[in-house]
């Protein structure tokens, strides 16, 4: 007879943070517990808890998990292309898991999958084309932070509900005191959700810190 696998086992940490991920995405942030995690995964509460600790290091998990699948950018490829693929890989995980985001608020991400996927390949690459460190930093840090503020400003998974939402919100404000926002709102309405606002935001800032040949 095969063993049964144990508990720990069945829980590991990629399991516990594929799990934690659908059950976000499928029922919202707000359904997130160790309780409702350990139920799907067929194992105590406890044994969930002994993995992660607490809730920070469930979000831990998950963007660890989620970092893995950042691809690595072959060798040779140009500094700016390099940057370009980095960045937009990241974009599609940020936006692929709206719920994880807001569920991490302004918690760093600092876990070892990003720092060995995105931070480190894009510091080395700056430094290598020309950049001082502090300089290589501050290229990134403008990146980073594009990213997730484009990934964090609308739920890109529900672009129907968040214009919806948005279209209602305009409609409810005083044109003489908001004659800008409330002129053309069929026009102000398909920005918030197109992916190229970010991707030509992101060429722009990569362009204007393009290293000199």
């Amino acid at each position: 007879m095969p063993r049964t696998s144990s508990a720990l086992d069945r829980a590991t940490p990629e399991a516990i943070a594929a799990a934690a991920l659908r059950l976000i995405d499928e029922e919202g942030p707000g359904a997130l517990s160790f309780r409702t995690l350990a139920d799907r995964l067929g194992v105590s509460h406890a044994t969930v808890q002994r993995r992660c600790t607490d809730l920070a290091g469930l979000l831990d998990l998950c963007t660890e998990h989620l970092a893995a699948r950042l691809p690595a950018v072959p060798a040779g490829t140009g500094w700016a292309e390099a940057t370009e693929q980095r960045f937009a890989a990241l974009y599609r995980l940020l936006t692929a898991h709206p719920g994880l985001l807001i569920l991490r608020g302004g918690r760093p991400w600092m876990g070892r999958q990003l720092l060995a996927r995105l931070v480190e390949p894009q510091i080395a690459d700056s430094v290598a084309a020309g950049m001082t460190p502090a300089e290589a930093m501050t290229v990134y840090r403008r990146l980073y932070l594009l990213t997730l503020g484009s990934a964090a400003f609308v739920d890109h998974r529900d672009p129907a509900g968040a214009t919806a939402v948005t279209r209602t919100a305009l409609a409810a404000l005083d044109p003489e005191e908001f004659p800008a926002l409330t002129a053309d709102i069929p026009a102000l309405l398909p920005v918030l959700t197109d992916h190229e606002v970010y991707h030509a935001a992101l060429r722009q800032l990569i362009e204007a810190a393009r290293p000199a040949s």
